[in-house]
């Protein structure tokens, strides 16, 4: 059994063999070890709340548990609403439930805010603290990857642990049609193009440096066979990063900055979808509502400056 699960809760928790099945089929569905995680924490408080054996699961304990979170953020009320309704589901097809409860448990409303752009003046700033697109000879091949990498994220539009777990075999840069496969969440797959001249001559002086022809794209720095550099290791020195060139820029904000640029530029909206890997459409337009926002902004702001000069 799940060793978390025992330390937590106890072998002879009513729910304890029935989280770790649920846990175990959700491994073999290919899950990732993150969602794995995640569910198990969510699921072990709840387990924790409702003591009962798993055919006295009914909306009247989900509903007081939910309610006892009433403090939390709506997206954190949202992701343990999620995991108690996948176990629910689980537990109706294996026959545990003769129904699932959570048709009679309202849905968490989540506010959509509007994501948070970096500046592409910032973005520059901290990718020249790290080098530039033209590097001395002598420049270290971590410092030249943590470059490749930061830029990949940028220009690509993708999540910095997409970017991680990039391989070789991902690329494709033959002559005019450049262009990288991504794995994104769920599984997902999508190929992005890379149309920047300069990007695609730092990524194949990287690789000449590196040695790599197969293998991770983005190694660790404690010998040439090593593993792929982790999210940690990559947020971890992106921050140095930021703090030596005096921005603050999270790493998630390369990606917001890349669908901005490409909104602003006139790119239809599917078109930018597909790129980001977002899976409705909904996501992304929100980068939309973003654009209005700072138009706005920049009227109100035109308008100040003309009522300062008319007085």
């Amino acid at each position: 059994m799940d060793p978390v699960i025992v330390e937590q809760l106890g072998r002879a928790h009513p729910l304890a063999a029935h989280l770790n099945d649920f846990l175990t089929d959700l491994a073999n569905a290919g899950a990732s070890a993150h969602t794995r995680r995640a569910y198990r924490g969510d699921l072990i408080a709840f387990a924790a709340h409702h003591g009962e054996e798993i055919g006295e699961l009914t909306a009247t304990p989900i509903r007081a548990y939910l309610a006892e979170l009433a403090d939390l953020a709506p997206a954190s009320r949202k992701r343990k609403r999620a995991a108690i309704a996948s176990f629910c589901k689980w537990a109706v097809r294996h026959d545990l439930l003769a129904a699932n409860p959570m048709g009679r448990i309202d849905t968490v409303k989540v506010p959509k805010n509007l994501p948070r752009p970096a500046a592409a003046a910032d973005v520059a700033k901290v990718l020249a603290v790290i080098c530039s697109r033209r590097p001395r000879k002598d420049l270290p091949l971590d410092r030249l990857r943590d470059r490749v990498l930061f830029e990949t994220a940028y220009v690509c539009g993708a999540r910095a642990s997409e970017v991680c777990g990039l391989h070789v075999e991902d690329l494709d840069l033959r002559l005019d049609d450049e262009h990288v496969r991504i794995c994104g969440k769920g599984g997902s797959v999508r190929t992005v193009l890379l149309d920047d001249r300069g990007y695609v001559s730092l990524l194949k002086l990287y690789l000449t440096r590196a040695g790599y022809a197969a293998g991770p794209l983005f190694r660790a720095s404690i010998n040439g066979a090593a593993g792929p550099l982790s999210y940690d290791a990559a947020h971890h020195r992106w921050q140095t990063y930021c703090t030596i060139a005096r921005v603050e820029i999270d790493i998630h904000q390369l990606r917001h900055a890349h669908a901005t640029e490409l909104i602003n530029a006139g790119v239809s909206i599917e078109a930018v979808r597909r790129r980001l890997g977002h899976a409705s459409t909904e996501t992304t337009q929100l980068y939309t509502l973003l654009d209005d926002k700072v138009a706005d902004t920049e009227i109100r702001a035109a308008r100040r400056r003309r009522d300062q000069a008319t007085r």
